[in-house]
């Protein structure tokens, strides 16, 4: 397939001569890490001056800073921001994007601690209200302590909790 004479191979450091704003943006990732925020700069630039569409505009300005957090993994995404002067990063879609996937996997573990949580509290008030049970058919303390695997300290205060009731 590379043999064909339709094909051919072009190298990103041979295109100096091309501007366009595509080919910048792909030369931009291989770019070295310490020119490349320099040229994101610049490329952000050239795309709100040239771009008139707002959603295109946003979108490849996007692409920018994607490329940019994946050049730099050091750096948050404020500081990354902050390089472009793009203004408030919670407005954009990686922010945001980011965000709701942090919130997703916060309520997803909310909800396994909570389920976590009430089964325990469930089981735990099982097992006092069989003490109770037990204690007033007159099983000993012991006899109760050792069916629900419980210590004999818990199950004695338990009791004692139940007599004052």
């Amino acid at each position: 397939m590379l043999t064909l004479e339709r094909v051919q191979r072009i190298y990103l450091d041979e295109l100096t001569t091309i501007n366009s704003l595509g080919v910048e943006i792909v030369k931009l990732v291989v770019e070295r890490e310490e020119t490349a925020v320099d040229m994101a700069k610049s490329l952000v630039e050239k795309t709100q001056i040239q771009l008139t569409d707002a959603v295109r505009q946003e979108n490849i300005i996007e692409l920018i800073e994607t490329i940019i957090v994946y050049k730099l993994p050091q750096k948050s995404r404020e500081e990354i921001a902050a390089m472009f002067n793009l203004g408030d990063l919670k407005q954009t879609r990686f922010y945001q994007d980011g965000f709701a996937d942090g919130q997703l996997i916060g309520e997803d573990i909310g909800e396994q601690r909570g389920e976590q949580r009430g089964e325990q509290t469930g089981q735990q008030k099982a097992k006092q209200e069989a003490v109770a049970r037990m204690v007033k058919l007159g099983l000993s303390l012991e006899v109760i302590a050792e069916s629900l695997d419980l210590p004999l300290s818990v199950v004695q205060q338990i009791a004692n909790s139940a007599n004052n009731n």
